[in-house]
């Protein structure tokens, strides 16, 4: 998985290239044009009151900017923002930690949000409703409770499964955003400024052959991208053209679609291995040799998007899409096992 180009999820090897290109105005942002204005109107209005702004909800598929946006919120608001993860706060100790040493309207980012415990979400009910916070000191008869009044500040969660998240945390959000993936347009923009960042030569029509594969994901197509930017150095001095990413992208087997290795090797083995499906997950995961988190995970959002498999009460079955795309005569009777 590690070395998996078109996954979407955050790598080791995006951490230089993303510090470098990530925006850090709303203007400089593009796409999730619903969402951006409107942060612009509430950002404003909240500057105005010299008020904190309220609570924010992003979610979406990982790769779309949910982090970025957060640290754009920071600075159009001219405040501090304090970075942390679901799985980080153990305990209920660890967010009155975290909580208390924020400043007046700063912002506290929690990544995969969903993640956090019962025990943890208890405490931040009163912390975001009311901004104080309830610490217990002490042990059964004599456990003690102390109210402690917190800074007024803004909680931004962002989350790639908002339906796991309790619907108590769910409603105490005031603006609640999903990001949409990006049109092949829109990705074009964000590659032509990323390699201007990076002072790279990009030709329109290699930025297209690039953005086409990205899967609609910005942090894809900035890998791309960078791995793309080695064979243009090697091979034509330095400027990416439509064949120089052409060349590139399918030596390192990402196909017209955005494809790769594992999601052919998923998609033969419903077609080939169980004539179309309906199969269940354990099964493909056991046939690939992928693990089914992975599968589930990684894989089938895509697919899914692309209308190649469909999702059925019996398991997973290949559509007559997929069919076409490996060249295969889809069953006359267009069923399946």
């Amino acid at each position: 998985m590690e070395d998996r180009i078109i996954t979407s999820t955050y790598t080791a090897d995006d951490q230089e290239i993303e510090t470098t290109l990530r925006p850090r105005r709303l203007s400089e942002y593009i796409g999730q044009s619903k969402a951006k204005e409107n942060l612009k109107v509430f950002i404003e209005a909240a500057k105005m009151r010299n008020e904190p702004l309220d609570h924010i909800l992003l979610y979406g598929p990982p790769g779309l900017g949910k982090t970025t946006l957060a640290g754009i919120i920071s600075n159009e608001m001219g405040v501090n923002i304090r970075v942390t993860s679901g799985p980080a706060i153990e305990r209920p100790g660890d967010l009155a930690a975290v909580i208390s040493n924020l400043n007046e309207n700063d912002i506290l980012f929690i990544d995969e949000i969903h993640r956090l415990s019962r025990s943890v979400e208890e405490i931040l009910y009163p912390a975001m409703e009311d901004f104080v916070i309830d610490i217990v000191y002490g042990k059964g008869v004599s456990a003690k409770t102390v109210r402690v009044a917190l800074p007024k500040f803004t909680l931004i969660g962002a989350t790639t499964r908002a339906g796991l998240l309790s619907a108590p945390l769910r409603d105490r959000f005031g603006y609640i955003s999903r990001l949409e993936m990006y049109t092949t347009e829109e990705l074009v923009s964000i590659l032509k400024r990323s390699a201007n960042i990076l002072e790279v030569t990009l030709e329109d029509s290699g930025a297209e052959e690039i953005a086409k594969r990205s899967r609609g994901t910005p942090r894809i197509a900035n890998r791309l991208l960078k791995r793309v930017r080695d064979f243009a150095q090697i091979k034509s001095d330095s400027v990416i053209t439509k064949q120089i990413a052409d060349m590139a992208l399918n030596m390192m087997e990402v196909d017209k679609l955005g494809l790769d290795t594992m999601d052919r090797r998923m998609l033969h083995a419903i077609i080939k291995n169980f004539a179309g499906g309906p199969v269940g997950l354990e099964t493909i995961s056991a046939s690939i040799g992928e693990e089914s988190n992975t599968i589930e995970d990684v894989c089938e959002p895509y697919l899914l998007q692309l209308g190649f498999i469909s999702r059925t009460p019996r398991g997973r079955v290949a559509t007559k899409l997929a069919y076409d795309y490996f060249g295969i005569p889809f069953p006359e009777d267009g069923t399946t096992i």
